[in-house]
């Protein structure tokens, strides 16, 4: 029991930095595209990448959460943040179909780390589904907020269904016997593919 706990919080806390890492230059960027100042980038870098997690943390118990108690996450964020102001010419540069991938590669992983660690903390099915998907989308709810314009995950083509649809996947593939990194797996690229399809051919839900 043990080691199996071990290696979700394995899973989780890779998938965690990785998404980390990712949403924090989306967050840095859109502060920069916004003229916001250094400080601001900062603040919509940290934002951005650690929100989610940050509510998901406070939801299900596990206080403080891992953005104020783990010194990687925010040392991680403030870095990506001052590298993109830095830089912010060569990130720019980024063509945007490649920062479509590396989103819904982010989206996948928080959505990923986020199951996984509501069922760690004993959270029924459904929502820890719920909770990856606030994971996954929650840093830029807020960031959209603060930057006072509404959200895009209310707007755009499928993102959260994606994350959430992801979530499902890794909780059926634990049902079915898989292990934790191969469930983690096969959800998190449900979830990449969803969103990158989604894109493609302009899927949304219906709107009245």
């Amino acid at each position: 029991m043990a080691r199996m706990k071990l290696k979700t919080e394995a899973v989780v806390l890779a998938a965690d930095l990785i998404g980390t890492s990712v949403f924090a230059v989306e967050g840095a960027l859109s502060a920069i595209h916004g003229n916001l100042d250094l400080l601001g980038v900062m603040v919509i870098a940290f934002i951005a990448a650690l929100g989610g997690g940050v509510i998901r943390d406070m939801l299900i118990g596990a206080t403080p959460p891992n953005a104020i108690r783990d010194w990687r996450y925010p040392a991680l964020t403030f870095l990506a943040g001052l590298l993109t102001f830095i830089f912010h010419s060569s990130f720019q540069a980024i063509p945007t179909q490649l920062m479509l991938v590396l989103d819904a590669a982010g989206l996948s992983l928080f959505a990923v780390a986020g199951v996984e660690k509501a069922t760690m903390f004993g959270i029924r099915p459904f929502v820890a589904m719920l909770l990856g998907t606030v994971t996954g989308v929650g840093g830029g709810v807020i960031r959209d907020i603060l930057m006072t314009r509404v959200p895009a995950v209310l707007q755009t083509d499928i993102y959260a269904t994606a994350a959430f649809f992801g979530a499902f996947i890794v909780l059926l593939g634990r049902r079915f016997g898989l292990s934790e990194g191969s469930a983690g797996l096969l959800g998190g690229l449900v979830c990449f593919t969803v969103r990158l399809l989604s894109v493609a051919y302009g899927w949304h839900l219906p709107k009245a």
